[in-house]
């Protein structure tokens, strides 16, 4: 009987025009996104390449310079596109790929490519997310809005009930022809997703399991729609009806509830303003040891206990160069003050996370959209993780810096230069973002969600049984 019912339903899809047309656009524009990402891919590695390059050249090729000046000459820390970026863009388009690293200041990332882009960027980009997270749900609607509503209106219902058909095999057939063709469709794309990355050049290794675990997720979420539109299907008694429903049911789940977390996580747990952010670390700064102020009274005191430490009663007599010693400690205050208030950014960062996946309980969208840009790198937590490690570099850098004048350069002696050859010895800067099982680890919460409405999903289908 299911298998019966599987061919039917199967015949009756591809029979219909529009269904046969819908498809063929889906697929064309899948194809499309997976071009388009694959170029933008090639295109910004390429660029992040010869960035990098250009940048580590124009530091190792600075001549005898004082160190000091170095360090506020500065350098660049690049974030690369990820292979799995391909797939999910995430907010990758809007957290910037670049950090200016100077001393004491902590930059933010900038130049993000969502501000190089015109007012038609609003209505959104054609990406294979775009694709995987809004068409295919609305696919799986248009499927199988009127899977059990068109028995009613046909009046086959009756006459199978009188064939004394099994219930679940006929629900079973039915749930297969519908899941079929989107699982086809899902599982070509991932394929040649993979094969794209699996033979491009790219800045981090290409991990199958990643796009695996990617695409399991994705899997659990149209199972979890093909379950939600037949319940409807069964419970609704005219197929305009069960339209609707499912519309709402999409337009609910995949824009207005993720739209409301947001909106509530920001009122919750509010970010300052870049105004009082940079006023509360002016004023800790203020508080504490200016490292180019040799005469406020933190920078008295520092030198007292210094003198008191060596044993001598004049910085001259120090074997080191007391201005590049007070300007590393002032470097380490500094630092210590923005990680103060940036970390309470990301405890901000973390509630809203919270609130979000509280939230993700009245849709599956959430969840499957957090987990997705997860695995490819192109989520928020990835970003922040970026920042610490361009920042952790920054002060590795002035310490580099501040350690060969306080070695090499009498107290007060301004005028020394540091050979051309000395700047080719500052590590570059690498980063590798968090592995597939910390990754995992970290959103657990979200694959629990997710199960729970796979679960939760499959048990609406038993109350078809009793239509």
């Amino acid at each position: 009987m299911t298998r019966k019912t599987f061919f039917k339903e199967s015949k009756e899809l591809f029979r219909d025009g529009r269904v046969r047309v819908a498809m063929i656009i889906v697929v064309i524009l899948m194809c499309v996104s997976v071009w388009i990402s694959a170029r933008q891919y090639q295109n910004i590695n390429e660029q992040y390449k010869v960035a990098n390059t250009s940048e580590r050249a124009i530091w190792d090729n600075q001549g005898e310079k004082n160190p000091h000046s170095a360090a506020h000459y500065g350098t660049y820390a690049f974030k690369p596109k990820y292979p799995l970026s391909l797939v999910d863009q995430g907010v990758d388009k809007y957290a910037g790929t670049s950090i200016f690293l100077e001393a004491h200041k902590h930059n933010e990332a900038q130049f993000s490519a969502a501000s190089d882009q015109t007012g038609l960027a609003r209505f959104g980009d054609l990406t294979p997310d775009f694709m995987l997270l809004f068409m295919m749900p609305l696919l799986i609607i248009l499927l199988g809005y009127n899977s059990f509503t068109k028995e009613h209106e046909m009046g086959t219902l009756t006459l199978l009930k009188s064939q004394g058909i099994s219930s679940w095999k006929w629900i079973a057939g039915k749930w297969a022809a519908l899941f079929l063709p989107i699982l086809i469709l899902t599982t070509v794309l991932f394929i040649i997703a993979g094969l794209i990355l699996s033979n491009l050049r790219d800045f981090g290794v290409f991990d199958w399991n990643a796009l695996l675990w990617m695409y399991l997720v994705y899997t659990v979420y149209y199972i979890i729609f093909v379950n939600l539109i037949l319940f409807i299907s069964a419970k609704t008694k005219k197929s305009g009806i069960s339209l609707v429903v499912a519309l709402s049911l999409w337009i609910l789940s995949c824009l207005a509830i993720p739209k409301a977390a947001s909106n509530i996580a920001e009122d919750a747990y509010p970010y300052p303003t870049r105004q009082e952010f940079a006023a509360n670390v002016l004023k800790d700064k203020k508080q504490g040891l200016d490292g180019h102020n040799p005469w406020s009274k933190k920078a008295q005191r520092l030198k007292e206990n210094v003198l008191a430490e060596h044993g001598v009663d004049s910085v001259h007599k120090l074997p080191f160069n007391f201005d590049a010693y007070r300007m590393q400690k002032g470097e380490e205050h500094e630092a210590e003050i923005y990680f103060k208030h940036y970390n309470y950014l990301k405890e901000q960062f973390v509630k809203q996370s919270k609130v979000y996946k509280g939230l993700a309980a009245f849709s599956p969208y959430l969840p499957t959209r957090f987990m997705s840009m997860a695995i490819a790198h192109t989520d928020y937590a990835t970003h922040w993780n970026f920042a610490d490690a361009a920042e952790n570099y920054r002060i590795a850098t002035q310490k580099f810096l501040n350690k060969n004048f306080e070695q090499n350069a009498a107290y007060g002696d301004w005028s020394y230069r540091a050979d051309a050859n000395f700047w080719k010895q500052l590590p570059a800067f690498e980063y590798s973002p968090p592995q597939l099982g910390a990754v995992l680890s970290q959103n657990f919460s979200n694959l629990g969600v997710l199960g729970c409405w796979l679960v939760g999903s499959f048990a609406l289908l038993l109350f078809i049984k009793k239509m």
